[in-house]
């Protein structure tokens, strides 16, 4: 399972189980270790994960983190947890005493729905008032997975992520101001546009009028753009259906659909594939249709994701996968086992899809 197939499963089973999580250690358990092992640490070993990580801060002694991530025996990432339920807002503070006495670059604050990473970008030592990557993993985007994947233990490189990191963060507090200026525009942000086009002074009155044009020009300017998408995404799938169906064409049925039978060779051939596939993508995404002809295996139950087709008639058993260039191209098979040798043939073509 590739590390964004983790993530979605951590999402899942915080959809799934929130409502039975009742404590913070729970929340712990049950939703950030999980999370932490999906970075590739193990939260078992304290030389790597260090629970109740202890950071005196001034006269208060004693005083603990709920993990340390230590690397080369010194703690590289501080993580402090709430409860699901926590609004994270009012904890900030706590972890910024803790990383101020650390030598740690990095900070996550979360509840295990909610993840929060800071770093010192503003000031050395001294850990930023707003994250510089902040995320709902109920609702985690493909870019968010992308800049968090650089915090896994196979890729972590401090010196790589403090390069982007400033970069985000600044990105992120800019779509932010966008998206209250594009919802409910200051004066300083309707002024800009109403002294391009309006040719004399700006009044209350008429900075008033500009207000309501300006939302409703960036209404319009958004339901167009969403049109124009919309239009492309279409074009371009129906010129994908045209394709398919020219290369991929499903054979019609000679007889009836009832005379087609499923054989034990059939489903056996079928797990093997699966089997195969699991490398790549969840096993609940690998589908069978079954004719007369062929035994069909595809990708999401959908025709233009033909993953290969299978011939077992006893005379001659066959194997059809589909290349890059959407052709089967067949290969005999003296035994299901042979199935195995096209195993990076089969797994190519996941990749062709997925991309």
């Amino acid at each position: 399972m590739d590390f964004k197939d983790q993530i979605k499963q951590i999402s899942d089973r915080v959809i799934k189980l929130k409502e039975q999580v009742l404590t913070e250690e729970a929340t712990k358990n049950a939703f950030i270790m999980p999370f932490l092992q999906s970075l590739g640490y193990d939260v078992f070993n304290p030389i790597e994960v260090m629970p109740e990580y202890i950071t005196d801060i001034g006269t208060k002694k004693g005083e603990k983190i709920d993990y340390a991530i230590f690397r080369d025996g010194k703690p590289t990432i501080l993580i402090e947890c709430k409860h699901w339920e926590q609004n994270l807002s009012i904890h900030d503070g706590q972890l910024l005493r803790y990383f101020h006495v650390s030598k740690a670059r990095f900070g996550i604050l979360t509840n295990g729905i909610v993840y929060r990473f800071y770093s010192d970008l503003v000031a050395p030592n001294k850990m930023d008032e707003k994250p510089f990557l902040e995320f709902n993993i109920t609702e985690i985007k493909d870019n968010q997975i992308e800049e968090l994947k650089k915090f896994h233990k196979s890729y972590y490189d401090v010196d790589s992520i403090i390069n982007t990191a400033s970069e985000l963060k600044f990105t992120i507090e800019l779509k932010n101001i966008l998206t209250q200026e594009l919802s409910n525009p200051s004066p300083e942000f309707v002024k800009h546009f109403a002294k391009q086009v309006y040719p004399s002074v700006i009044t209350a009155k008429i900075l008033e009028q500009f207000t309501n044009l300006t939302k409703k020009s960036v209404q319009q300017y958004i339901s167009d753009l969403i049109t124009d998408r919309l239009k492309s995404a279409l074009t371009i799938e129906k010129e994908a259906d045209k394709e398919a169906n020219a290369v991929l064409a499903i054979e019609a049925p000679t007889e009836a659909a009832s005379k087609v039978v499923t054989t034990e060779e059939e489903i056996e051939a079928f797990m093997i594939v699966k089997s195969i596939l699991r490398q790549k993508v969840l096993a609940s995404r690998i589908c069978y249709r079954d004719a007369q002809s062929y035994f069909a295996i595809l990708l999401d139950d959908n025709n233009r994701k033909s993953i290969c087709r299978l011939y077992l008639h006893g005379n001659k058993n066959l194997i059809g996968i589909i290349d890059e260039q959407k052709k089967e191209v067949k290969h005999e098979l003296v035994s299901l086992d042979d199935i195995y040798k096209f195993s990076d043939a089969l797994l190519r073509t996941i990749e062709g899809f997925e991309k």
